[in-house]
């Protein structure tokens, strides 16, 4: 559901309909499965992004005396990591799954997942849990337009960072990401290579950049962390160019898109076994993975830093041609429609 005037409609090729305001944190809307009823028959598939609001629930209601099929995508939103970190939210989830989206699930022609890792973990966090599962992946765009003017454009945002052998975290600044742990990490690997630094790029969404701050300067690595803020357009693809390694040490990632767009521009990636695709990038040979602690993050520094010039540039090969085989928007746009073909 999006309003019609919003300006990036004015280039969006499809139509936008606007079937009433939402209410509640469910975002409850009594028009939209009556609109659905009204005009499945005018559609070939219907595809459903996420769970837990009353899209999916919406579209399970509106299609059930149609035989029009629906789709839904989890993005991540099964993952089990959700249920340890917020047990009283996952009793609300429960009873949200006992009650709806079970149903919306088990009565989609597939429900569809970015990688292997997350469709085998989310059969361990809700029960009874029945559904046809489907693998299609994910993708962006390769990079366009002259990357080393791209590169230059970021050196000349942060001069300070030119000359150097740039860590690039590209990421929100939040817990989840695991900033805290990467600075730790690399405090204890800094002193192997005083070109290394670290770029911390990213919104600080909930306030923690002050206290990451004094964490660097108690382990007197302050002065080799670039923060950035967030970054967009050709100064976020030059930052990407720029960097020598991405470091993501997320305790939960689904996918991880800032990890696929620098393996677009040729930069193998360093992150924890809790981004789903690691095991794509770990067998490519595009990067590098540990579990998400100080002693996983630091091991992966020192496997990085040990290995030699021509190993680097084998591994930045890699990245690319990991991309390209798994990762391209044009793969996932073919696996995409051959799933909806099934239909």
């Amino acid at each position: 559901m999006c309003h019609p005037q919003t300006e990036w409609t004015a280039t969006w090729p499809g139509a936008v309909h606007y079937v009433g305001p939402a209410h509640t944190r469910y975002l409850y809307s009594r028009h939209l499965h009556q609109w659905i009823e009204q005009h499945a028959a005018e559609y070939d598939a219907v595809v459903v992004h996420g769970l837990w609001r009353y899209t999916s629930l919406g579209v399970w209601r509106g299609l059930r005396r149609h035989k029009v099929p629906y789709y839904v995508f989890a993005h991540g939103m099964l993952d089990p990591y959700f249920r340890r970190a917020f047990p009283a939210k996952h009793l609300q989830k429960t009873a949200c799954w006992l009650a709806a989206e079970r149903r919306v699930l088990r009565d989609a022609r597939a429900v569809l997942f970015t990688c292997e890792e997350e469709r085998l973990r989310a059969r361990r966090t809700f029960w009874p849990y029945q559904c046809r599962e489907r693998v299609v992946g994910l993708g962006i765009a390769r990079p366009e337009g002259d990357l080393t003017a791209r590169k230059q454009e970021f050196y000349d945002s942060f001069p300070q960072a030119a000359g150097k052998r740039l860590a690039l975290f590209l990421a929100r600044i939040h817990p989840k990401k695991g900033c805290d742990l990467l600075i730790r990490a690399f405090a204890r690997v800094a002193s192997a290579d005083p070109l290394l630094h670290l770029v911390m790029a990213g919104p600080d969404e909930c306030g923690w950049r002050a206290e990451l701050e004094r964490l660097a300067e108690q382990l007197a690595v302050r002065s080799r962390i670039l923060w950035t803020g967030p970054l967009y357009g050709s100064v976020k693809q030059g930052a990407l160019c720029a960097a020598d390694v991405l470091a993501l040490p997320s305790h939960i990632e689904n996918f991880g898109i800032s990890v696929v767009e620098a393996m677009a521009c040729g930069v193998p990636v360093l992150i924890s076994n809790q981004v789903n695709i690691w095991r794509e990038i770990e067998s490519d040979g595009a990067g590098l993975a540990a579990p998400p602690n100080v002693d996983g993050m630091t091991a992966l520094f020192e496997r990085w830093l040990d290995i030699s010039a021509s190993a680097r540039l084998r591994m930045r090969i890699n990245a690319v041609r990991s991309f390209s085989r798994r990762f391209e928007l044009e793969h996932f746009a073919r696996e995409f429609i051959a799933c909806l073909r099934t239909a």
